[in-house]
């Protein structure tokens, strides 16, 4: 890795160079049963610009720190995109599709972080 930015970082100022909003980290470290340690979700307001959030943060990731992520779902529709990084998923949402998954919710005994939006 080339970067001293950890993965998280490298991960948020990706979403938020397409103008990712309502970026949340949700930390399930301590959680046995969670299928990763991070969630990092974000929405774009069209599924355009979800789709060019995914692209973003895939680019801005590999180019910055080196990392490619094992998979990536939900180009298809881009109402939901998620990318593996192994321990840390990145969920893209719609607003709509945000809200009726509401994967905040699921993992409330996690510890929960928002990250202001840029402007």
């Amino acid at each position: 890795m080339s970067s001293n930015k950890d993965l998280k970082e490298l991960i948020i100022e990706g979403i938020q160079e397409r103008k990712g909003r309502s970026i949340t980290v949700v930390d399930m470290s301590h959680i046995e049963s969670a299928a990763a340690h991070t969630f990092i979700i974000a929405q774009g307001n069209s599924t355009t610009q979800v789709a060019a959030i995914a692209d973003s943060v895939e680019e801005y990731v590999r180019k910055n720190g080196g990392y490619k992520p094992y998979n990536a779902d939900g180009m298809a529709n881009s109402e939901w995109i998620v990318i593996d990084y192994g321990d840390t998923w990145v969920h893209i949402f719609t607003p709509e599709t945000r809200t009726r998954y509401s994967l905040e919710d699921l993992w409330s005994d996690a510890k929960i972080t928002d990250i202001p939006d840029l402007d």
